[in-house]
């Protein structure tokens, strides 16, 4: 089905006004209740994973779903082949076909297309260009959704809004600390990076934690710093585990890769090493405000967090996962009656 006018893409949670972003969380809270129709009937989503996934693809098939929609489910090690992404290029590599054409003939089929794009992996001034997304938002004629790139998860980050809505009432005023922990494959920043401007954008103080050498992307802490003084609003980076806990209402641990040591594996699993212990333990929760824990999974017990915080009463990992299938439908929702 081809849009008739620009499509509205989800490549990050700025590509959303404000009202917008509330919209789909109003709304994804009468569908959490019960309260929806089939939306998406006679809709067909397209879904292009070239990583794995557990939650983002069952979540996003059962939402379209329960939205009377059907999915095409495809994942690029065996069901397509590399594509390219550079303009311009002459295609005398492994890519037998550009961005520009599979996008195109794919907006004659699905009324959106969900991606996943792989990730290099060997350069962060390369991977952070994130040509991939950003050409299949160039190419297609229906909205593009990113179900997690380099820099941004901004599905992670609409459930994670939803969550702490739930969990906190209103947003504005409470004190969010961002921790990093420690995992033998630290995952992408992209989670952070969009639960730190969500949280921002809602009113929220923002503590980060994480060693020497594990500072996010400059120009996303850029962005993150000027929202906050926009929004009258307290970031702190760079801080420790104990500083960023003190008076916390939610701790979302994550563990995410070094940009000093990006590409280089040797030396960054030097770096983890040298970190030392960054567990997330009850004595450690205890020094916030009836402290909630947050983690987007999947999660490493008792090296990131503990089990008595995984599966006590502070815990809202459950709540999260669970959200990403309502606010998907909002999402949805949203974008398909633009």
């Amino acid at each position: 089905m081809a849009a008739s006018s620009t499509p509205l893409h989800f490549i990050r949670l700025e590509d959303l006004a404000d009202r917008q972003v509330e919209d789909i969380l109003d709304l994804s809270e009468r569908m959490k209740r019960g309260t929806s129709r089939e939306e998406l009937a006679n809709h067909t989503i397209g879904l292009l994973f070239f990583r794995g996934s557990l939650r983002t693809r069952t979540s996003l098939v059962a939402a379209v779903h329960q939205l009377g929609g059907h999915t095409v489910n495809l994942t690029a090690a065996s069901d397509f082949w590399e594509l390219e992404a550079r303009d311009g290029t002459i295609m005398d590599g492994a890519a037998p076909e550009h961005i520009r054409d599979a996008a195109a003939v794919m907006s004659k089929y699905v009324s959106a297309l969900a991606i996943r794009p792989e990730q290099g992996g060997q350069s962060w001034a390369v991977d952070r260009q994130e040509m991939s997304i950003q050409a299949w938002a160039a190419h297609s004629r229906v909205p593009v959704i990113n179900m997690e790139s380099c820099l941004w998860h901004p599905l992670q980050a609409l459930a994670d809004l939803l969550t702490l809505r739930e969990s906190l009432g209103s947003l504005p005023g409470n004190k969010l600390a961002i921790v990093w922990t420690r995992s033998p494959q630290p995952g992408s920043s992209s989670v952070v990076n969009s639960v730190l401007h969500g949280a921002l954008r809602s009113g929220m103080n923002v503590s980060i934690a994480h060693p020497p050498g594990f500072d996010l992307d400059d120009a996303v802490l850029d962005s993150a710093r000027s929202s906050a003084t926009q929004r009258g609003v307290e970031l702190e980076t760079g801080l420790s585990m104990e500083e960023a806990t003190e008076g916390a209402h939610v701790v979302y641990a994550r563990s995410w890769q070094s940009l000093e040591s990006y590409g280089n594996a040797t030396l960054a699993a030097s770096q983890v090493a040298r970190a030392g212990s960054w567990t997330l333990d009850e004595p450690m929760m205890a020094r916030g405000e009836q402290t909630r824990l947050m983690h987007p999974m999947p999660v490493r017990r008792n090296l990131e967090v503990t089990d008595e915080v995984l599966d006590g009463p502070r815990s809202l990992i459950l709540a999260q996962a669970e959200n990403r299938l309502h606010t998907q439908k909002g999402l949805l929702s949203l974008l398909l009656r633009q």
